[in-house]
């Protein structure tokens, strides 16, 4: 095993989601919230959000986590499916650095606005 492996499974171990929203980006309100770690690997996280998300021009996805280890290239990664469709494939957002208890946010556009 190497020891970029090594490291990995160190920062995986210390690594919790503490919790992560969705909110209406134009009003800031909050769509949804949960507290369930989604960051265990090689299982499929289910989360029911409102159908009113799908009314918003714009959503704001805003988590937070805690790491036992300081994050060098922190990226989220996740696919996104409504009823068995995937809309949202593999986005990547690159943060950088990352500390612990820190927040962050991304804003998805809804293509079905005109």
């Amino acid at each position: 095993m190497s020891s970029d492996e090594d490291r990995a499974r160190e920062i995986l171990k210390g690594f919790k989601l503490n919790w992560m929203n969705l909110r209406d980006a134009e009003t800031g309100k909050v769509l949804w919230q949960g507290t369930e770690d989604l960051s265990v690997p090689g299982i499929e996280h289910e989360a029911r959000v409102p159908k009113k998300i799908l009314k918003c021009k714009a959503v704001s996805r805003e988590l937070n986590f805690s790491s036992s280890e300081k994050l060098e290239k922190f990226r989220l990664e996740q696919k996104v499916f409504f009823r068995g469709q995937c809309l949202e494939d593999e986005f990547n957002k690159h943060y950088g650095p990352a500390e612990s208890g820190q927040r962050y946010h991304s804003i998805t556009n809804n293509l079905n606005k005109g």
